[in-house]
């Protein structure tokens, strides 16, 4: 319903990046416990990425509230600097001032819980999204995301809480073309969440694009065969994940302080964005890995379709057409498409593999070393643990 003209009417919704690995880069959060106490701690740098997404080219500033529930908060020891309520109060704060910036919207989201590895009710895991949306109500964000979830039955959790305020929900699980956890079929989940009442569905985080698009892909067939409509979203890693199973990048060895040999160019997600978008996903993003300079590339392969280049666009040429400016002549000759798209990167490193052996130790909600506690993780526990690697 936007004005004509407006980038918000756009038939393409291009979303941000990985917020959580993108600031334990830059030193403000961290790892382990993956929580965004950054927000109320050090708003500035927030802001910044905030900033550098949108002028990447991103419609969407989704609140920095990846596992703000006061449970993860004060997950195995974490100490809690800050409450959910606070850090999510400043997130949405933060997100809406640099979407003002821009003409984009604001998404607020709620993820999965450790409450619900360990077992906890119904109730109380949908006690927990309700006093998070209190917040994203109180500030009036745009839209609602229910995203990183490993099993459709907590996301469906999410969903129908968040569908209570009245604002367009989206959700996203992190899985693969096998299922969820339980092995419920991605088309299973797709039309679980939109029976729950989710406007829009589809992947984030976990694997690669590659692997995101095949379920996406899965979602839509499941979605069409049971007679429903829904939109389609897909926000995969920044990482080339051919070798996961079905837990994706967590069971990597290289997960997470050496992931860096795994990246994505910018030519490949050109290549992504297209793809996703000739599939009939409207809602294309990143999640963990996706730096700002990987946005734009997705904003500008899809520049036609949008009617305009990001900002960022003005300190890079099409297809390193700025190259013909370097002093070196054999850098100006690949000032040209064709070799940035034909290109094979080398790693750079001798004796490495091509891929590795993921640690698929299969376990799941309600197995014993899934439980969690407040207490912080012993010793013991982490002795136990090494025994089966």
């Amino acid at each position: 319903d936007e004005p004509c003209g407006s980038r918000r009417c756009c038939e393409v919704v291009i979303g941000d990046g990985g917020f959580v690995f993108a600031l334990e880069k830059r030193g403000y959060v961290q790892a382990g416990p993956w929580t965004p106490e950054a927000a109320a701690e050090h708003p500035e740098a927030v802001r910044q990425l905030h900033r550098e997404f949108l002028r990447a080219g991103a419609n969407v500033m989704q609140t920095f509230t990846f596992y703000a529930s006061d449970d993860k908060l004060e997950n195995r020891g974490n100490k809690q600097r800050f409450t959910g309520q606070q850090i999510n109060e400043a997130a949405c704060d933060l997100a809406r001032e640099v979407a003002n910036e821009g003409d984009a919207l604001v998404a607020g989201g709620v993820s999965q819980t450790p409450s619900y590895l360990s077992c906890k009710s119904e109730d109380e895991v949908k006690a927990i999204f309700m006093k998070q949306i209190e917040v994203f109500v109180k500030k009036n964000v745009d839209f609602l995301i229910a995203e990183y979830f490993e099993h459709v039955e907590e996301a469906e959790w999410a969903v129908q809480v968040l569908k209570t305020t009245g604002k367009p929900v989206a959700a996203s699980l992190c899985i693969g073309p096998d299922g969820d956890l339980n092995r419920v079929s991605p088309g299973d989940c797709a039309v679980r969440l939109v029976n729950a009442g989710a406007h829009i569905v589809g992947i984030n985080c976990h694997f690669d694009p590659e692997t995101c698009l095949k379920t996406v892909k899965l979602m839509m067939e499941g979605v069409k065969k049971a007679g429903l409509k829904a939109h389609f979203m897909i926000q995969p890693l920044a990482y080339h994940t051919p070798d996961c199973g079905c837990q994706g990048f967590i069971d990597l060895p290289e997960f997470p302080f050496s992931l860096e040999p795994r990246i994505l160019t910018r030519w490949d997600m050109q290549k992504y964005a297209r793809e996703a978008y000739n599939a009939g996903i409207r809602y294309i993003g990143g999640c963990c890995g996706f730096e700002p300079y990987h946005t734009r590339a997705l904003a500008e392969e899809l520049a036609p379709e949008r009617g305009f280049l990001p900002a960022g666009s003005e300190k890079h040429g099409n297809w390193g057409s700025s190259l013909a400016l370097h002093t070196k002549p054999w850098v100006r000759a690949r000032a040209r498409r064709d070799y940035w798209e034909t290109l094979k990167p080398a790693s750079g490193r001798p004796m490495c593999p091509s891929m590795s052996t993921p640690d698929s130790w299969g376990v799941t909600k309600g197995h014993a070393d899934l439980m969690q506690q407040k207490e912080a993780t012993s010793q013991e526990q982490l002795k136990a643990l090494r025994s089966k690697c």
